[in-house]
């Protein structure tokens, strides 16, 4: 147990013993006093003090016993004639005690049965009725009630702590989680990026690569030129994945990391017109259009969808557009091929199964959609996202 647990425990039996000594000193004084001038002071009337104040040492744990034997404890005391302690002075400490462990209509019930019996025997002693009502009687009731008001305001002050300190509990851990998620979202889009990335570079690399094969000692400027374009795709890939990997390892880092936008396109573009391909592009978003999110999206999608028509679709040519209508930013891609047999199906272009589920994810999560479906003239993906998220 350490030290904080320790003085955590002391406290509570520190404030017991202090309240045991103060009300058997108490008592012991109004004894001691005899008010009455009744000359029954004796020895064992003092026993009951220290009784009274000892019963205070188990307040916590057993507050309706502790209420009971006091109550009788008093009746007892006054039934051998001992000198007058009035009855709220040793009751109030255990009513209080019973309100504030959550037994307040045990504390209500013995308070009421002991004013009545009070009430009862000061009238049969002849004492006047109009002296009890107006004065005693009030007397014993308002100091029954306080005690009894105390306890369940420090009752509900506790437990208003206690819920206090579950609440930042949850909320500290609901932090925790949304850290959590936020981690794996983020890890979920650096897997869709390096797949984006590869896939386009080694679809890229694939074509030069069989563009060289056939040129050597041939052609050999057009070999020279396909290796070019190899070195350059390579390059370019190596930079993402050292970005991405910086990322990884310090990510505090990941603001330093390289955006992409639709004004990185004609890159894309470029790629894919040296693998012979034709790109007609009709982009009409301005600088500063899109969210950062958005723009990022929107790339990964013509990248994905380029990497696909360069892979699989057997096209000759590609037309791409983008614009601005209403906040939405509509972008569809087009191309002169046949698709594959997996796209026909209504599943990806891509054999590995990620391809469009990923474009199609990327667009839902934004609060956009993203449509793939062979047409007559070819093979066309069509996207619509917010031009900007909201804050």
């Amino acid at each position: 147990m350490d030290r904080t647990a320790r003085t955590e425990e002391a406290h509570p039996r520190l404030v017991d013993a202090l309240l045991a000594v103060g009300m058997a000193l108490a008592v012991s004084v109004v004894i001691a006093a005899d008010l009455e001038g009744t000359d029954q002071t004796q020895p064992a009337a003092y026993l009951f003090a220290v009784c009274f104040g000892l019963l205070m040492l188990a307040r916590r744990r057993f507050p309706r016993i502790v209420l009971a034997a006091t109550i009788l404890g008093i009746f007892a005391y006054y039934a051998l004639g001992y000198p007058p302690i009035g009855i709220s002075l040793p009751a109030v400490a255990a009513v209080y005690s019973a309100a504030e462990a959550n037994r307040t209509r045990w504390a209500a019930g013995a308070g009421a049965v002991l004013i009545a019996v009070s009430a009862y025997f000061r009238i049969k002693e002849g004492q006047p009725t109009a002296y009890l009502v107006s004065y005693e009687l009030i007397t014993n009731i308002a100091l029954i009630a306080a005690a009894i008001a105390l306890g369940v305001t420090v009752r509900m002050r506790r437990e208003s702590r206690a819920q206090q300190e579950r609440l930042t509990l949850l909320t500290a851990a609901q932090h925790a989680r949304e850290a959590e998620q936020r981690i794996h979202e983020e890890r979920i889009r650096m897997a869709r990026d390096l797949h984006d990335v590869i896939g386009h570079t080694m679809s890229v690399i694939s074509v030069h690569s069989n563009v060289a094969a056939e040129a050597i000692g041939n052609d050999d400027g057009a070999a020279a030129r396909a290796i070019e374009q190899i070195r350059t795709a390579t390059s370019e890939t190596m930079k993402e994945l050292r970005s991405t990997v910086k990322l990884l390892r310090s990510p505090e880092s990941g603001n330093g990391r390289t955006a992409v936008g639709l004004d990185g396109v004609e890159q894309l573009f470029g790629s894919a017109r040296e693998t012979g391909l034709a790109v007609d592009a009709a982009i009409t978003v301005a600088p500063g259009e899109l969210s950062g999110t958005i723009d990022a999206a929107a790339y990964r999608i013509v990248q994905e969808s380029l990497t696909n028509v360069i892979r699989h679709a057997h096209a000759s040519r590609v037309e791409v557009s983008a614009g601005v209508e209403d906040g939405v930013l509509r972008l569809e891609i087009t191309d002169s091929g046949r698709g594959s047999a997996s796209a026909d199906a209504g599943a990806t272009a891509d054999p590995s199964g990620h391809g469009l589920i990923g474009m199609r994810e990327r667009a839902t999560q934004l609060g956009g959609y993203l449509s793939a479906e062979k047409t007559s003239a070819g093979f066309v993906v069509r996207a619509q996202l917010p031009a900007r998220l909201e804050p």
